[in-house]
């Protein structure tokens, strides 16, 4: 009998790999490939694993970010996605964050007189 199947959603790292660390980057590159969603809408998609997708939003997405389908779902089985039980003692999921990809603080520096 074979495992559930489930998925990572990695549209984070990846946009954080291609210098975008802000959803508002994402929107009006959406809206030039004819996919029109809110602000709510954008944040939600980068930050939360999407279960319906419309496969517009994903080849804008794969345009945009010039990835493979690979790079932005990762097929897992439904225990590794899990990460630790509420029996182990915690419920989050061990998903790798952006933590490598961030930016750097800008430093502001007074004009010189």
């Amino acid at each position: 009998m074979t495992g559930k199947l489930d998925y990572r959603w990695h549209l984070r790292e990846v946009m954080a790999t291609r210098g975008m660390f802000s959803t508002t980057d994402l929107r009006p590159l959406l809206a030039e490939r004819g996919i029109d969603l809110s602000p709510s809408q954008t944040y939600r998609l980068v930050v939360e694993r999407p279960e319906r997708l419309s496969l517009k939003t994903l080849m804008a997405l794969l345009d945009i970010l010039d990835c493979t389908m690979e790079d932005l779902i990762e097929p897992v089985t439904a225990r590794s996605v899990r990460g630790k039980t509420a029996a182990s003692g915690g419920g989050e999921e061990s998903v790798p964050g952006v933590g490598g990809f961030r930016p750097r603080r800008a430093r502001i520096v007074p004009p010189e007189e």
